[in-house]
């Protein structure tokens, strides 16, 4: 595995490539740098400059940054290299201590492990010139003092330099399954009103980003939501002439959420889960 990662990074030009990217907090965007510099077959991955640890919940601690820019590393060199401690060898992952991508205790990280890490990955892909797709997985938690459900939402990849990017899927660091529709409705006080791919929503270019998706639940009791969302305020980017992917909306009714939200649904209430397009690749 490290063989095959040094010959893979070795293959990349050498020098210093970067990529600024933003978290969108409450208090307003959280700025989050990377210095990605290739040295023969090493790969120094640099956070500095990135925001500091904050009251939310987007810290994101050493163990996940590295694992979301591992991640990024094996999409972008040999997919089919087990991951393993010689296939992370050569690359050395920094972000200063008290950073929001090195936080320190007693950080909450709830949304750093979900959302962040999503963004670790991006600024990766975004550094080696990679169409982005939705980064973020759309947390959804519906519930009472008798259930709790979660979910994340699928949405669309960024376009490949030869290919379009694929529609409705999870996204970088998320890997849940689909919720079926039966089942939801079967176990807990929900109707799904609307689910479908969000056509329009992918970047064009000469190859355009998927499709995001349309999730409309409906509330059959009282019950509670929580939503911890991205790219609601900024679209995903395109590369190299492709159009960005449509940003993200949360709707209770007509009413726009942001894109961290939480609140009560009334009985007969929806609430709607618009996610990002990916972004495309070449001009159009």
């Amino acid at each position: 595995a490290e063989r095959r990662t040094r010959a893979c990074i070795a293959a990349l030009p050498d020098g210093p490539r970067t990529a600024v990217d933003v978290l969108e907090a409450r208090e307003g965007d959280l700025e989050l740098r990377l210095s990605a510099t290739v040295d023969g077959d090493r790969l120094v991955l640099d956070f500095a400059g990135s925001a500091a640890q904050h009251e939310g919940n987007l810290n994101c601690p050493l163990a996940v940054t590295r694992s979301a820019a591992y991640f990024a590393v094996r999409v972008l060199t040999d997919p089919d290299v087990p991951p393993s401690a010689g296939a992370h060898r050569p690359i050395e992952v920094r972000a200063p201590p008290g950073s929001l991508l090195n936080a320190r205790s007693p950080a909450a990280v709830a949304g750093g492990n979900v959302e962040t890490s999503s963004r670790v990955a991006d600024l990766v892909l975004a550094a080696f010139g990679r169409a982005l797709g939705q980064g973020t997985m759309n947390n959804l938690t519906l519930g009472t003092e008798a259930f709790t459900y979660y979910e994340t939402i699928g949405g669309g990849q960024g376009a490949c330099p030869d290919a379009d990017g694929p529609s409705g899927v999870h996204v970088a660091m998320s890997n849940t399954l689909n919720t079926p529709i039966e089942a939801l409705e079967l176990e807990f006080p929900l109707r799904v009103v609307r689910y479908a791919l969000r056509r329009g929503s992918g970047g064009a270019g000469t190859h355009r980003g998927g499709e995001g998706v349309v999730r409309e639940l409906e509330a059959l009791e009282p019950m509670a939501y929580s939503l911890i969302t991205e790219r609601r305020r900024h679209a995903p980017p395109g590369a190299h002439g492709g159009s960005p992917g449509a940003r993200g909306r949360n709707l209770l009714g007509e009413d726009e959420l942001p894109a961290k939200a939480t609140g009560e649904l009334r009985a007969g209430d929806r609430l709607t889960i618009e996610t990002p397009g990916g972004g495309g690749h070449g001009a159009a």
